[in-house]
């Protein structure tokens, strides 16, 4: 499964090649409340069929009667909905919100094939559209992780702009990875045992051979990184935590119960982890929402880490 963003390319790519007028429309800005973030998505083909979302309601119901139409131009232009009070109510923006779109017409599709090979590699890509020629470029840039709009440029990010590494490669794994893909991570899992590391389906994420220790030292986890410990063996995950706590990850989780947190603490003391560092692991890893499944337990984790990542 891939992100959604990448799904809205990949159907206005098979829209364009069967022969539809196809537009792309990209949020560049908000004010007040908005439906969806900077950054979402949508493509109209001509005869109204939709792919994403940029704020559902009237204003799509707008661009899609423009685009039936053929009412939008030639080269890319800005459009701006909600200005005034009156016109965010039409447009169904809650408390006066305004919301800016540019809107290309996707007239060449070469750049999108080129953009999901690389995504397909994990790379992460800056496309770079020039509003006066419609010319995309592509560009490699592993540091770039937010949409920018100058007016002349919209520089837009693809590809996987969090990475999330998962300690074991048992049945939880497998559906938090599958799960974190639509979310914008690239996924990796390190599992030393060779029973699980043999059984790990590379659809899903990247296997790092080698012990959790040594990899989470070796992966230099940043401020973009999560690190989710579940294989429930404390040989494992405790290393694996040595190290995590140590890093600049965004998130360190750990699966166990309550009394088996407490005692795992008093394990980490015993090393040179100071008591802040300590007090950084989520354990029981997820928000509390009566998980008892593999799959309710993945997305219990998954919402906990977007918590953190949005600082919520």
């Amino acid at each position: 499964m891939q992100s959604l963003d990448l799904d809205v390319l990949c159907d206005a790519r098979e829209w364009a090649s069967a022969g539809h007028r196809v537009n792309l429309l990209t949020v560049i800005e908000t004010f007040g409340s908005a439906p969806r973030p900077i950054g979402s998505m949508l493509a109209i083909r001509d005869d109204g069929r939709v792919s994403g979302s940029v704020s559902g309601g009237c204003v799509e119901d707008d661009l899609i009667l423009r685009a039936t139409r053929g009412e939008y131009a030639l080269l890319p232009q800005r459009l701006t909905y909600g200005v005034t009070k009156d016109e965010a109510t039409r447009f169904g923006l809650p408390c006066g919100g305004t919301l800016e779109l540019v809107c290309e017409p996707l007239l060449e599709i070469k750049w999108i094939d080129e953009l999901l090979a690389a995504c397909a590699t994990h790379q992460r890509v800056t496309r770079r559209l020039d509003m006066q020629s419609g010319v995309v470029s592509l560009h490699t840039d592993q540091q770039a992780v937010e949409l920018k709009f100058d007016g002349a440029t919209l520089r837009s990010v693809f590809g996987p702009r969090w990475r999330l590494l998962i300690i074991g490669a048992g049945q939880l794994s497998q559906i938090l990875a599958a799960m974190a893909t639509p979310l914008g991570y690239a996924v990796f899992v390190c599992d030393p045992r060779d029973t699980y590391a043999n059984a790990w389906d590379a659809t899903l994420g990247s296997y790092l051979p080698g012990m959790p220790d040594d990899v989470v030292r070796e992966m230099n986890c940043d401020q973009h990184t999560a690190i989710a410990a579940v294989t429930h063996d404390p040989k494992l995950d405790d290393m694996a935590l040595l190290e995590a706590l140590r890093s600049d990850a965004f998130y360190v989780g750990a699966l166990g119960s309550r009394a088996n947190q407490s005692k795992r603490r008093e394990r980490l003391a015993l090393f040179d982890l100071s008591a802040q560092q300590i007090a950084r692991l989520h354990g029981p890893i997820g928000l509390h929402i009566g998980s008892r499944t593999p799959a309710e337990i993945a997305v219990s984790i998954l919402a906990e880490i977007t918590k953190v990542k949005n600082g919520c």
